[in-house]
């Protein structure tokens, strides 16, 4: 217990002056904060198109930068400056960083791991987390992806202890794109194979000299094809499977062959 009460003796003795001083220093930088906030809202509303995001990144930096001054303040009216309380609080804020960065520091030490064992490299095309895109940026603390609808995700590097990371790259333009179809059962299944695997060879998007490779897989509800083929280029890899598709569904409309469908099911009363 005394050691408990040794912790807090760094405090001083309040008045009703230091928490007046307090209140008034939490009230002014409330209303510091607002006004940056509508100073740079205003000042965004008139810039160009260019200047426009810059002026809005300010306030949240300028925010941070009021936040900590005011804690300072705060501090120093809670805090006698003597070299005892000066170390007691040094040790108590290290404490609380080290509690609150942990998650940062495991991402900074995941992300030395990725950069030496080279799990991914920009130009990559991976998925974490359910998210697909190619990898952009390597931070220090995250990687930046960009998925095919030219959205940026970004992943920390500590994900890497917890969640699968797929590569479907790694370090190559060549990447194997994959088509589905779903037949009707009753049809001319070598015929099928051998005209998906003509449209494949035939793509633009294809890069010469790989392989195609079709699978088919008998279902409860129909044939499943899969139609495999290497695209040329990384970015093109959606533009083959598009291709594909659509050329291959054209083709086997020609051999009258029917789709499968999902079976209906009976929605309760």
């Amino acid at each position: 217990m005394s050691n408990t009460l040794d912790v807090w003796m760094f405090l001083r003795k309040l008045t009703w002056e230091h928490v007046a001083l307090i209140l008034a220093v939490l009230v002014l930088a409330r209303v510091l904060v607002i006004l940056v906030r509508w100073v740079a809202r205003q000042a965004a509303e008139k810039a160009s198109s260019r200047l426009r995001l810059t002026i809005l990144r300010a306030p949240p930096i300028l925010r941070l930068m009021i936040d900590l001054a005011s804690t300072v303040v705060i501090v120093l009216i809670l805090v006698e400056p003597t070299f005892q309380n000066v170390a007691a609080m040094a040790v108590a804020v290290f404490l609380a960083l080290a509690f609150a960065l942990k998650d940062y520091v495991s991402s900074l030490a995941a992300g030395l791991m990725t950069v030496l064992e080279n799990t991914y490299q920009p130009g990559d095309w991976i998925e974490v987390d359910g998210a697909y895109g190619e990898v952009k940026f390597i931070g220090v603390r995250a990687v930046r992806l960009v998925t095919a609808d030219d959205t940026e995700v970004i992943i920390p590097h500590s994900r890497i202890w917890t969640a699968g990371v797929f590569n479907a790259s790694s370090g190559n333009h060549v990447i194997l794109c994959v088509a589905d179809f779903y037949l009707h059962p009753d049809h001319d299944a070598s015929g099928a194979r051998a005209m998906l695997k003509d449209i494949a060879e035939s793509s633009a998007y294809r890069q010469p000299e790989t392989p195609v490779t079709v699978i088919v897989l008998e279902k409860p509800w129909g044939t499943h094809y899969r139609v495999k083929a290497y695209v040329r280029e990384s970015r093109e890899q959606f533009l083959l499977t598009s291709d594909l598709t659509i050329r291959g569904k054209e083709a086997l409309r020609k051999m009258n062959i029917r789709f499968a469908q999902a079976p209906y099911t009976e929605t309760g009363k």
